[in-house]
């Protein structure tokens, strides 16, 4: 739509405008041959197929793997090893397989089966109710471990820099981490014999492993992985329980009045608290002396006039010079606000920094409120505590 006042009332999706639509050339399909099918085991169990391709050049880059998804799409679209596939790169980024070419086949290829036990530890694989994929169910699965700690050390869950995936896999490949907790009895002596650890980097990386026991209690839930809990529901949990051992003794009809937190969560983090390895663990994470009290603002408390940007919409645009972009989203967030990442008739106030673009522009031409980062600032708490 040209007319700018019908623009403004059609408004935007949360990604997109509802004004305008926009047309791509077809993705570049390419030809080549499966060479094997490779099973990975996610943190959560679920395991996932990836075609072994003969290498060929897709849309500027050469690809040799594509993801298959799961055992339904394998069996829907009849792919056998040993194939001729055509690919493509989905959103010109992500290869995946769409077809095999049929006329190339022969009597040597034979429909695949995916395992019924996990690759990793040998447990039977099973299939929930209502889900596509196979799952490992076995939570001592060496697999679900490693990509468990990477997730646990992650820049939205704990953030402990320098412990990169490599570094996380040397760590559990020599058995000095078993579990998330290990990562807080690591020694100088044992991490100075890794590959490419000097003691410098080993002071740095103790260092950054001292300062993670002292985040906010919605850090740890959110790096503990528990099934469908995400950063933002462990934030909302995190405020509403404000400590560990109120939340893990939590039943569900308390848990459901939680706001964002409904039924098949609900279950998960009873489940999830109901095991005996979780109290261990969170027992030798207490040892370690691993915070496990939420410790940002607490909504409820702060006096209402304190919570200019509540119930509103706000969205962050241009450079920001003296708050990190993640900064300006805790400290939004703990007014009141919900960030959200574009700009429409629906948006209260645009926080604009240095060489704001079209975000700008469009807060400019709708009448939305825009804020500097230095207005931003002035509520962040003075060295008392207290809002400047």
């Amino acid at each position: 739509m040209d007319s700018l006042e019908q623009q403004r009332a059609l408004g935007f999706t949360a990604k997109s405008p509802r004004w305008s639509i926009a047309y791509k050339f077809p993705a570049e399909e390419v030809a080549t041959k499966l060479l094997g099918i490779e099973l990975g085991i996610g943190r959560t169990g679920v395991v996932t197929p990836t075609a072994i391709l003969e290498p060929v050049r897709v849309a500027g880059t050469t690809v040799g793997r594509a993801s298959l998804h799961n055992e339904d799409l394998i069996r829907d679209r009849d792919i056998r090893i040993g194939d001729t596939v055509l690919i493509k790169k989905a959103g010109d980024i992500i290869p995946e397989v769409i077809r095999v070419v049929e006329e190339d086949r022969t009597e040597e290829q034979v429909p695949y089966h995916m395992p019924t036990h996990c690759p990793t530890c040998e447990s039977e694989l099973v299939r929930l109710e209502g889900e596509v994929a196979l799952r490992c169910i076995n939570p001592k699965c060496p697999a679900q471990l490693k990509e468990g700690l990477i997730h646990f050390v992650s820049r939205n869950a704990m953030n402990i820099d320098g412990l990169g995936e490599k570094v996380v896999v040397q760590l559990f490949e020599q058995k000095l981490i078993t579990d998330v907790a290990d990562l807080f009895f690591l020694s100088g002596e044992k991490l100075v014999e890794l590959e490419r650890m000097g003691e410098k980097s080993v002071q740095n990386l103790l260092a950054s492993i001292d300062k993670s026991r002292e985040n906010s209690l919605e850090k740890l839930l959110f790096g503990l992985g528990i099934r469908h809990v995400g950063a933002k529901a462990a934030k909302v949990l995190a405020q509403y329980f404000e400590t560990m051992d109120a939340l893990r003794i939590a039943e569900k009809e308390a848990l459901i009045e939680v706001p964002d937190i409904g039924e098949k969560m609900a279950d998960s983090i009873v489940a999830y608290f109901e095991n005996e390895e979780v109290h261990d663990l969170l027992a030798k994470l207490e040892k370690a002396e691993v915070n496990m009290i939420y410790t940002g603002p607490k909504l409820e408390l702060m006096p209402e006039e304190a919570l200019v940007f509540a119930n509103q919409k706000v969205v962050l645009t241009g450079k920001l010079e003296h708050l990190k972009r993640e900064e300006a989203k805790a400290l939004i967030e703990s007014l009141g606000g919900n960030v959200t990442g574009s700009v429409s008739k629906n948006t209260d106030v645009v926080v604009a920094g240095s060489e704001a673009g079209s975000k700008l522009a469009k807060a400019e031409e709708l009448g939305i409120a825009i804020w500097s980062e230095q207005k931003l600032m002035e509520y962040l708490p003075d060295e008392g505590g207290q809002n400047k």
